[in-house]
């Protein structure tokens, strides 16, 4: 047998029994995938001349950590500005952005990312407190949530905006007083693309770099995969090139974005588009939006928020967006839908259940992204319909508070702040659910997305209550949230998400047990070892 790798002296955790196996080494054979099991001695014998031999130390090996929703292009180019996530109220945000402002050239602009609304507070969301600070320049600040951003006077004037304008995406608006003016709140793509196709852009090298530096900064946190929700751009062109010249250190699952608007003919090409790839990434499903965000209130709630806002689908006519998942269901093509409202999530199980009745293939999996606030009789419908629910615990953590005095509770109200992120009711009934960062919403490391799972408690400051702790996961299902739930997802439970012969040898090595270490001190396991189809992508100094 010819062994690409051996890793002995381990402890090797099965996420499907949160037990440890009774071997203590592993070897990956040259097709990348786990050929033998065993004791130190008997497979350190299958290693060749050249074969890396690895002794783990009494490492704990799991199979490899996968990041269920994650932009990495995206992430790569809006994380290249100034990081506003720091910035606590709006003397902060202004300092940080009169720092930055000092530091350019005349006429250079600005670019942020990060900014959560909660700096706010009672005020409206705009860009009117920092005009002092950002007299002349250009600049675009992203909202934490990515979906709206906040443009200067001077950004607003290049782009040519000065009133309200209609879109096709329902939600997207140019936000203005009463008097028409815009505040320089944007909602949703169509809107910020407005001002981001005036914006200086980076290069395609510089975009292929900045891509290269984050996936291997994803490799060295832990993660040997990711579920790509976009394929924007010149992205599927981008993995090519890494992936041709050895330098993608991630296994990557792409959904293309299937926008309102689109035609039978948009929909075929999605249709076509599906297998595409290479070695390590393919494109394998159709990423859909059914709303906006509770945050900046364009989320589909079922009753509005305490702004009178969040009442209506990201789709003008949400049966056309039921059609195509008709459509993609019957031409075998997993869906995965940005869902954050309870009429959301609703309207998405309902088109997957008439498109689950018209026939196609059962086998295909259809997902919901997010799922922030769902009512009880939402739950049970994931599992009866078999569509994987998609979360983020971390967006829980970081940016809502237990005691709702945050801008998204405040704006749902008690009753349904008091279900979020319903990952334990889930769990308990029956679905199959699937963690992530959402980067560059939330930060990328596993240990994080895992920690938050388990704690629910603000990253910053752990000493603060959790929000909903009765919703907290155990640690051992958070560890299958990043494994065999993503592998399930995929439709790839056979082959990946589990240390077993014939599996595909993606893995990481972590220097403590996942499953009892505490869950604040988790972000601080150091991963030592990080390999994917058995070619290690990351090892450690001490290793």
């Amino acid at each position: 047998m010819s062994t690409r790798l051996v890793l002995h002296s381990a402890r090797l955790l099965d996420p499907g029994t949160g037990a440890f196996l009774a071997a203590s080494a592993l070897a990956v054979g040259e097709d990348g995938r786990i050929a033998a099991l065993g004791d130190d001695r008997e497979i350190r014998e299958l290693a060749g001349p050249a074969t890396p031999v690895v002794d783990l130390k009494g490492a704990v090996v799991t199979p490899g950590l996968v990041d269920g929703h994650v932009h990495p292009v995206t992430g790569a180019e809006l994380t290249g500005g100034l990081d506003l996530s720091g910035c606590a109220d709006l003397a902060d945000v202004r300092e940080a952005l009169g720092r930055e402002a000092r530091r350019l050239r005349r006429g250079e602009w600005l670019f942020a990312w990060g900014l959560d609304p909660n700096v706010f507070g009672d005020r409206p969301v705009g860009i009117a407190p920092f005009d002092t600070v950002l007299h002349g320049v250009p600049a675009f600040l992203l909202l934490f949530d990515a979906h709206s951003a906040l443009a200067s006077r001077r950004a607003l004037e290049l782009a040519g905006i000065d009133g309200p304008r209609t879109f096709e995406q329902a939600s997207a608006e140019i936000v203005c007083d009463a008097d028409g003016r815009p505040t320089g709140l944007l909602q949703e793509d169509a809107a910020c693309e407005l001002v981001e196709r005036v914006a200086p852009q980076p290069t395609r090298a510089e975009r292929l770099e900045r891509l290269a530096a984050a996936l291997d900064g994803m490799a060295a946190a832990g993660l040997t995969g990711g579920h790509v929700m976009d394929a924007n751009g010149a992205s599927l062109d981008l993995f090519a090139e890494l992936d041709a010249a050895g330098r993608l250190p991630l296994r990557l699952r792409v959904a293309p974005w299937c926008q309102p608007g689109a035609d039978a003919a948009g929909v075929q090409e999605l249709i076509d588009l599906q297998g595409r790839g290479g070695a390590l990434w393919q494109v394998a499903g159709v990423k859909l939006f059914m709303d906006g965000t509770i945050d900046n209130g364009t989320a589909w709630l079922e009753r509005p928020d305490c702004h009178g806002e969040s009442t209506h689908a990201f789709w003008p006519d949400p049966e056309a967006y039921t059609e195509i998942i008709g459509s993609l269901h019957r031409a075998g093509v997993p869906t995965a839908t940005h869902a954050i409202g309870d009429a959301a999530v609703r309207h998405v199980l309902d088109a997957v259940a008439t498109a689950r009745a018209t026939g196609g293939d059962p086998a295909v999996r259809h997902r919901v992204e997010h799922i922030e606030t769902v009512p009880d009789d939402t739950l049970r419908r994931f599992a009866e319909l078999g569509v994987i629910a998609s979360m983020q615990p971390t967006h829980c953590c970081d940016f809502t508070r237990a005691d709702h005095t945050d801008n998204w509770s405040r704006r749902l109200g008690e009753e349904r702040a008091g279900r979020a992120w319903r990952c334990r009711d889930l769990v308990d009934s029956g679905a199959t659910v699937v963690l992530g960062s959402d980067w560059p919403i939330a930060p990328f490391p596993p240990l994080g997305v895992l920690a938050g799972a388990v704690h629910r408690r603000p990253t910053r400051d752990l000493t603060q209550p959790p929000h909903g702790p009765e919703q907290a996961l155990t640690p051992l299902e958070a560890l299958r949230g990043l494994t065999t739930g993503p592998a399930y997802a995929a439709g790839e439970e056979r082959s990946s998400g589990r240390l077993a012969l014939g599996h595909r040898a993606d893995l990481t090595v972590l220097a403590a047990d996942p499953l009892t270490t505490p869950a604040a001190e988790l972000p601080d396991v150091p991963v030592l070892l990080t390999a994917v189809d058995g070619r290690i992508t990351h090892r450690a100094a001490r290793l």
